[in-house]
């Protein structure tokens, strides 16, 4: 099993497009065994037998995820406007479309399910109200069947998050804070956005970027290390917050992810803490 520091390393299973055979392959190649799972393969009636399939394959899932069909991540203005279960005109599809992701993770006896609550704007005291009122109603449901629910980091800033976490205040709610995403959303610094956020992480991705130039567009994702995060710097600020949760590697662009989760499991597992 791969580590690092402490910390099982993982991948994500979106990151190889849920590919069972992909995921044999570097299970087997890489030694790796943990698992961050896409739920929406079965949602969506793709493979209804996806996570019984990928737990046959002897994954440990950390934590599944979920998705929602109407977000549009082409630019930042259009993941503005879809973005999670912000938008209204989707949020009753949305509100089941989470309650049934909750109900799988339960079934599979996974703790955390991660997905990405839309964009959050303190500033307009209607639309935070709103993305809290529906983030308890989520969070209520998932403690009934003993889930957390993990905000996805990145299109707001660590101090806008945790103000929000502080006024929803629900034990039902943490956070799997993701590096890139703070880069790519050019919204914080990830290393000083760890102290921030500390009391409510709960998972972490391992994933890079290179911040964009262009106000207003999307940065670069890049390989784990090759971009700004900092990896050691990163994982460092995380040990000294006493963080002992799974690292899920995350790569979601490039022509070879294989060799690039590959590159970052072999970086990772040189950081010895």
């Amino acid at each position: 099993m791969i580590k690092c520091y402490k910390w099982p390393v993982g991948i994500c299973s979106w990151s190889l497009a849920d590919s069972l055979d992909n995921l044999a392959r570097i299970r087997e190649k890489l030694n790796v065994e943990h698992i961050q799972l896409n739920t929406c393969p079965a949602l969506d009636g793709q493979c209804s037998d996806y996570p019984a399939a990928v737990k046959r394959q002897g994954w440990t899932i950390t934590s599944t995820m979920v998705a929602f069909p109407q977000e549009d991540y082409s630019t930042l203005k259009s993941i503005k406007a879809t973005g999670g279960v912000v938008p209204d005109e989707y949020w009753q599809d949305n509100r089941k479309r989470v309650f049934d992701a909750i109900d799988l993770t339960a079934e599979l006896g996974v703790k955390y399910l991660l997905f990405h609550f839309g964009f959050l704007d303190l500033k307009n005291a209607d639309q935070a109200g709103k993305l809290c009122d529906r983030a308890k109603i989520l969070a209520d449901r998932a403690a009934e069947k003993n889930v957390q629910l993990l905000m996805e980091t990145g299109q707001e800033n660590a101090a806008e998050l945790r103000q929000f976490l502080e006024r929803l205040n629900h034990s039902a709610i943490g956070v799997n804070f993701d590096p890139a995403n703070m880069i790519l959303y050019d919204k914080d610094n990830p290393i000083k956005a760890v102290q921030t956020l500390s009391p409510w992480i709960k998972h972490i991705h391992i994933k890079d970027a290179i911040r964009t130039k262009v106000k207003g567009t999307w940065g670069l994702e890049v390989p784990w290390g090759d971009g700004q995060v900092g990896g050691d710097n990163f994982l460092a600020a995380l040990k000294n917050t006493g963080f002992n949760g799974p690292l899920a590697i995350e790569r979601e662009v490039g022509d070879n992810r294989f060799e690039d989760i590959k590159l970052a499991a072999e970086r990772l597992s040189r950081y010895s803490g």
